[in-house]
């Protein structure tokens, strides 16, 4: 038990100094970079505009801004080319049919790559609320790094309950059980991760790695993605973005379920690896609740909510859900298995009215 919370918090705390924010700009002006950034939108007419103002909003970049409108039912055609005719950046295409065993995200990607002008790519969600220096200072970042493809951790607003319990624990995993210093020093697939919300890269290594071609069929990119990239033999890497992008992933509980849940079989509940997660977060981080009334217990409980309290003060999640972590934990377990049930009844989750691409 003592091993499963030690482990975890002793990589997070060597990982807290690794998980850095791109550099900050020089006082010197430099060239513009030329930025594409590509944006997917599906029934996004409630939050597309947010998105796009803060992107126009940029500083200190070159941009060009192409939204594909995949096959969109409310309207999010309509707020985009209201944009594009007062600021000739915007522009709107029509997303083509999608082909058989293609994820919707995925294809609309990687057309929005064939539509792009400029040498470097930023796929940006629609949900996500960039600083007017987020795209100079991610594309420094890409530029300073070994990695043709880097990623940012934006700030995870939550309003929801549900949200507050499960969307902060995005950062929590990656930080106790990634090793960032393994990661930038060894190409080995297993060590790509990234945020699917906010992914730089140069259209050469897009193109020598596939784009999202590469990984078609997937619905989570943020992990799929950066391993496509390293097994094509590159660098991937990660930053803190919490003071430069916000996102609000999920609106309400069945939203979180059912978006965690369309992820998991990639992650968390891949075959091969569910019950050695299951074992490893129920002992680290649930059971140490469950026998309070010993001392070594309560110390064991006391550095899993320390832990939590320290990331959610560093990345300005919700304490509520820090304090409640063990039944975060225990949530993000059940919809790990409700994934694994999906699949095995024939019947994995899809997304936004969208059957998963792995069913025919």
């Amino acid at each position: 038990m003592f091993g499963c919370v030690a482990v975890p918090a002793l990589l997070f705390l060597w990982n807290a100094f690794l998980f850095r924010a791109p550099p900050l700009l020089g006082d010197n002006a430099v060239s513009l970079p030329r930025i594409s950034v590509l944006i997917p939108a599906r029934n996004e007419a409630s939050g597309i505009a947010g998105c796009l103002h803060s992107v126009l909003a940029s500083r200190h970049v070159e941009l060009e801004v192409i939204v594909l409108d995949d096959h969109s039912t409310d309207g999010t055609a309509d707020v985009v080319r209201a944009i594009g005719a007062t600021d000739a950046r915007v522009l709107i295409e029509s997303a083509p049919p999608l082909p058989e065993g293609w994820c919707g995200k995925q294809h609309a990607c990687f057309t929005l790559s064939k539509l792009a002008h400029h040498n470097v790519f930023v796929f940006l969600d629609a949900d996500v609320r960039l600083e007017p220096d987020a795209l100079a200072r991610m594309s420094l970042f890409l530029g300073e790094s070994r990695a043709a493809l880097v990623s940012g951790f934006p700030r995870q607003e939550t309003d929801t309950l549900l949200e507050k319990l499960l969307i902060p624990l995005i950062h929590w995993l990656l930080l106790c059980w990634l090793p960032l210093w393994g990661m930038r020093r060894f190409r080995w697939s297993a060590f790509g991760a990234g945020c699917g919300q906010l992914f730089v890269t140069t259209r050469d290594a897009y193109e020598k790695v596939g784009g999202h071609a590469a990984v078609k069929a997937s619905l989570h990119d943020g992990l799929t993605l950066p391993r496509a990239y390293r097994r094509a033999g590159l660098f991937t890497d990660i930053c803190d973005a919490t003071n430069l992008a916000t996102c609000r992933m999920y609106r309400s509980a069945s939203g979180v379920w059912l978006g965690l849940a369309k992820n998991a079989r990639e992650g968390i509940a891949a075959t091969g690896q569910i019950l050695f997660w299951t074992v490893v977060l129920f002992c680290g981080q649930v059971l140490p609740f469950l026998f309070l009334n010993f001392i070594t217990d309560v110390r064991i409980a006391g550095v899993a909510i320390a832990i939590r309290l320290t990331a959610a003060a560093r990345y300005r999640h919700s304490r509520i859900g820090a304090i409640l972590h063990p039944v975060g934990i225990l949530l993000l377990l059940a919809i790990q298995w409700y994934a694994v049930f999906r699949a095995v009844i024939g019947k994995p989750v899809g997304w936004k009215g969208r059957t998963h691409p792995n069913v025919e």
